[in-house]
């Protein structure tokens, strides 16, 4: 995840409702919520492998935000990260199957043609076997690609499935208690800003008056006759 999705899941937290709201996609999924929001997450954690929807839209992205919308009270925390970590095993194991039997034939279709971070899947899997997928899981190339390889490479699917399910597991659980926990803490430091803006607006004002009035009372002040001046009057 990039400094800049965090930093516009902090804005999305911020202002679910407001005239600022972030546009694309993050802003999109704010607007959903309950079957729908349920729906939407579980399908793009799903197809990020199954379909290679990864290549366009990260699902650490959509769970991430699932957390958001359950700090706001949209959806449900736990309900949302079982539909994660199901859909999550789930769209793994379509990408296993499809790699298997169709997986020659994905690579040499686009986005997978001359992509280099296929050869470099595929050697973190022929070094690391089995726990190759459970670290491709955080991996935002080798997350969507990883399935399907071990799929073309032999892995055993018992085997794969140990170590997709463990990494599905945390990765689910973990990226939406990240999101619920942004949701919560952003609430919370908008909460603190508002009160210290309120105490800053009030002393700039403060200060901002009591300089008027010294600058007034200067500016009244009748001058002091000066030695060059008394001496003319009693010449």
């Amino acid at each position: 995840m990039t400094v800049l999705t965090i930093g516009r899941l902090l804005l999305a937290a911020g202002t679910p409702h407001g005239s600022n709201q972030p546009t694309g996609f993050v802003g999109s999924l704010l607007h959903f919520h309950g079957p729908a929001a349920y729906g939407l997450v579980g399908f793009l954690a799903f197809a990020e492998a199954a379909l290679l929807l990864g290549f366009f839209i990260p699902g650490e992205t959509a769970v991430v935000i699932g957390g958001v919308l359950a700090s706001l009270h949209q959806v449900n925390l736990g309900l949302m990260i079982l539909i994660v970590v199901a859909c999550a095993i789930t769209g793994d194991s379509v990408g296993y199957e499809l790699g298997k039997k169709v997986g020659p034939w994905i690579l040499g279709h686009r986005p997978m043609k001359g992509n280099p971070g296929v050869a470099k899947t595929t050697a973190l899997l022929a070094r690391y076997g089995g726990p190759a997928v459970l670290l491709g899981r955080f991996i935002a190339f080798a997350r969507a690609v990883i399935p399907g390889i071990a799929g073309m490479s032999g892995v055993r699917y018992r085997t794969f499935l140990f170590y997709n399910a463990t990494g599905g597991v945390l990765w689910g659980v973990g990226y939406t208690l990240l999101g619920y926990v942004v949701g919560k803490s952003f609430e919370a430091i908008l909460k603190q800003v508002g009160s210290w803006s309120a105490i800053a607006i009030v002393s700039v004002v403060v200060v901002a008056f009591g300089a008027h009035l010294l600058y007034k009372r200067r500016k009244d002040r009748p001058a002091h006759p000066t030695l060059v001046s008394a001496a003319d009057d009693e010449t």
